[in-house]
C-alpha cells in the first residue's frame, strides 16, 4: 500500500505508516496460510458501522493522509464497505482494501469503491497458474477470479498491489509470479514471509539461508521490474539489500534513494510503524502478533498506539534480546517481532528466520533453541 505524504520523515512513535482494520474474519476461501483461520460466517461482535466510523475518526487524529487498509477475511462480505470508504476519505484518510479473490469482487463494486475514494486494492497471488494458486487458496476458480479482479480494478482506475506468501509450497513459483504481475501492470508486489499463526502453522517455512537468498533475489527484482517490491514480516530484507550494496561497486551512485525506499517499504515492524485493529476492536502490533494492547471500544486507537506499554517496548530497539538485541542492524531492521512471538511467546526475542550472526555474539541462536508457539487468543480463531 502507498506510504502517506512525508513518509520518509514520519515519527513512528506518533503514527503508523499503516493502520489495518480487519472488518471481518468471514471469507469464502480456506487458504492454507490464513492468519485469521477465517470462517464462513461473520462474528456477532464485529465492530458496527457506527463503531467503525468512530475508529476512522480516531485514525484521522494520527494526521492528514493516514493510510488505512480495510482487510479481512473478505471485507466485501460486509455491505457497508463503500460507506466506510467514503467516510474515511471525507476525513482525509487514504483508504485501501484487500478483498479475497472471489466473485464478490465485481466490476460494479470496484467502481462504487473507486467513486467513494478508494486509493488502492490489494489482491493475493500465491501461484502463477490456476493449478498452484487454487491449491494454496483452497478454492477452484480463485486464480481466474483474481486475474479478472485485477483487470476490472485497472479498468476502474484503481491501482493494484499483489500480495504473495513465501513458504516451502510457494517459493518455486516466485519467478513466474513476478513475470505474471509485470505483464498485468500492477504497481506493487508485497511479499509476505510466513509467520506460523492461524492455519499457517501447518505450512513449512524457508530456512534462514533460503530466506536471505530470496530477499537478495527480490532486491534484484525491485531494480529491474516496473513495479515496486516490499516485504512483510521480513525487515531483514533491508539488511540483505544494504549488504549487497556494500559489495556493489555501483552502490555509491544509488545508496541514498534506494535506502530511503527501503526505509519506507520494509523498515517498519509490528508496533513500530504498523498497527492492526481486529474485527472485534482489539488493537495488535500486527495481525501476525495477536497480543492485544487494548480495545478501540474503550480507548482511541491513537492512545493505544502511542502509549500502550506493548507498543512502546516494540519501538525501543534497546529492549530486543538475543542476537537481535546485539545486532548492528537492529535500528534499520529490528527483526520480525511477530515471528519471534510465534516461536517463543516473547515479541522482543530474536527472529528465527534471520541467519545473520552479529560480530562477537556468542549467545544462543534462535534456530538452535526449541520453543513452542503460543496458542492464539480466542478472538483470533473466531471459532464459536
Amino acid at each position: 500500500m502507498p506510504a502517506p505524504p512525508g513518509a520518509r520523515q514520519l515519527d513512528t512513535s506518533q503514527r503508523p505508516f499503516v493502520l489495518i482494520w480487519e472488518l471481518t474474519q468471514a471469507c469464502g476461501l480456506a487458504c492454507d496460510h490464513c492468519r485469521a483461520d477465517a470462517q464462513p460466517h461473520r462474528h456477532p461482535e464485529e465492530l458496527t458501522t457506527v463503531e467503525g466510523k468512530r475508529l476512522l475518526e480516531s485514525a484521522s487524529d494520527f494526521g492528514d493522509g493516514q493510510l488505512v487498509v480495510l482487510s479481512g477475511g473478505d471485507p466485501l462480505v460486509r455491505d457497508d464497505v463503500v460507506e466506510l470508504i467514503e467516510y474515511g476519505t471525507s476525513l482525509g484518510l487514504r483508504m485501501t482494501i484487500t478483498p479475497s479473490g472471489t466473485q464478490s469482487v465485481t466490476l460494479d463494486r470496484i467502481e462504487e469503491m473507486a467513486d467513494a475514494g478508494l486509493r488502492r486494492m490489494a489482491l493475493s497471488l500465491d501461484g502463477a497458474s490456476a493449478e498452484h494458486h487454487d491449491a494454496f487458496r483452497g478454492e477452484s476458480g480463485s486464480f481466474e477470479e483474481t486475474i479478472r479482479a485485477i483487470e476490472d480494478a485497472k479498468a476502474a482506475g484503481v491501482p493494484v498491489q499483489i500480495n504473495t506468501t513465501v513458504c516451502r509450497e510457494t517459493v518455486d513459483e516466485l519467478p513466474a509470479i513476478a513475470s505474471l504481475i509485470g505483464n498485468l501492470g500492477v504497481v506493487m508486489w508485497s511479499v509476505f514471509f510466513l509467520v506460523p499463526v492461524g492455519r499457517g502453522r501447518i505450512l513449512e517455512p524457508l530456512s534462514p539461508d533460503e530466506a536471505d537468498d530470496v530477499m537478495a533475489w527480490l532486491g534484484g527484482v525491485s531494480e529491474t521490474e516496473p513495479f515496486g517490491v516490499k516485504t512483510t514480516e521480513a525487515p531483514q530484507y533491508r539488511r540483505v539489500c544494504l549488504e549487497h550494496q556494500q559489495r556493489d561497486a555501483r552502490g555509491e551512485t544509488r545508496d541514498g534513494d534506494h535506502a530511503a525506499g527501503l526505509r519506507r517499504r520494509s523498515g517498519i515492524v509490528a508496533g513500530d510503524g504498523f498497527a492492526f485493529v481486529s474485527h472485534t476492536g482489539e488493537v495488535y502490533p500486527s495481525g501476525f502478533l495477536p497480543k492485544s494492547a487494548g480495545n478501540v471500544r474503550e480507548r482511541p486507537v491513537t492512545a493505544i498506539y502511542r502509549n500502550a506499554p506493548l507498543f512502546r517496548s516494540l519501538r525501543d530497539r534497546e529492549q530486543l534480546t538475543g542476537k537481535c538485541g546485539a545486532c548492528e542492524y537492529r535500528t534499520v531492521c529490528g527483526g520480525s517481532r511477530s515471528r519471534a512471538y510465534a516461536y517463543t511467546g516473547d515479541p522482543l526475542s530474536s527472529d528465527p528466520l534471520c541467519p545473520h550472526v552479529p560480530a562477537g555474539y556468542d549467545g544462543p541462536l534462535p534456530w538452535e533453541e526449541t520453543a513452542t508457539a503460543p496458542e492464539p487468543p480466542s478472538e483470533v480463531s473466531n471459532a464459536d
